[in-house]
């Protein structure tokens, strides 16, 4: 009888014992066995899903059609907003003033004279656009960079030109407006600030008058080739930068 008694008094100080060593023992560090960036360091970081306003500037500049009667060379400013839509899209609607210049053609001067193609003059548009936007790093940012695309369509006003000197019937009036464009946005103070740069293709459609075919001049010769049409696409490269709030 005593002999099992400390048989079971043996057995209760082992366990005993081992439960007290699985308590003490010190449980794994799985933060070092995690896969990835430790978030403290990662280069993610989240992007504040909200409205921003941004103030921009830049230049707008190359295709001045055909003939050289559109306008280009322009000097930008403008003012943009976008609203976020999920966590990679943006609607975004601006508006910019531009200031550029354009040449003056003549289809009653001769060809080689300097009269057929004076200037360049003022030439001053506004446009307006609405945007679709995609981040390419989604609601994140890379060491505090959002790389975006995206595509634009909007409208093209003539605010301030020579206008019609000559009594060919060109003007640049209205246009409809395509654009694509790529950038980045930088976060450089917890994402509140906003510094944006944009490489984009801007193009609108001229419409020549039908002087442009004629016959007008002393020496017979033609502004644009019979066979040729009388509507001509522009492409214009447009580089800015801005700086914006999120808000």
């Amino acid at each position: 009888m005593q002999r099992a008694v400390g048989q079971l008094g043996g057995l209760a100080v082992r366990t005993a014992l081992g439960v007290a060593a699985l308590l003490t023992a010190q449980p794994p560090n799985r933060l070092t066995a995690q896969i990835g960036h430790d978030p403290g360091s990662s280069p993610y970081r989240d992007v504040l899903l909200l409205p921003a306003l941004s103030l921009y500037a830049g230049h707008l500049s190359a295709d001045r059609g055909r003939v050289d009667a559109g306008p280009s060379n322009a000097s930008t400013i403008g003012l943009r907003y976008e609203m976020p839509s999920g966590k990679s899209m943006l609607f975004q609607f601006h508006a910019a003033y531009l200031m550029g210049d354009r040449f003056i053609i003549d289809p009653r001067a001769d060809s080689s004279s300097p009269a057929r193609k004076t200037g360049p003059y003022e030439s001053n548009l506004v446009i307006t656009e609405i945007a679709l936007n995609h981040r390419l790093t989604g609601a994140k940012t890379w060491h505090k960079f959002g790389p975006y695309v995206g595509v634009g369509l909007g409208l093209v006003f003539d605010v301030h030109s020579p206008g019609d000197t000559t009594n060919s019937g060109y003007n640049f009036g209205t246009k409809v407006t395509l654009a694509g464009a790529a950038g980045t946005r930088w976060y450089p103070f917890r994402g509140r600030v906003i510094i944006n740069a944009e490489a984009r293709m801007q193009a609108w459609r001229l419409k020549y008058p039908s002087s442009f075919h004629a016959t007008l001049s002393p020496d017979g010769s033609r502004v644009i080739p019979i066979t040729a049409p009388l509507t001509d696409w522009t492409w214009h490269p447009w580089l800015s930068v801005g700086i914006g709030w999120n808000f």
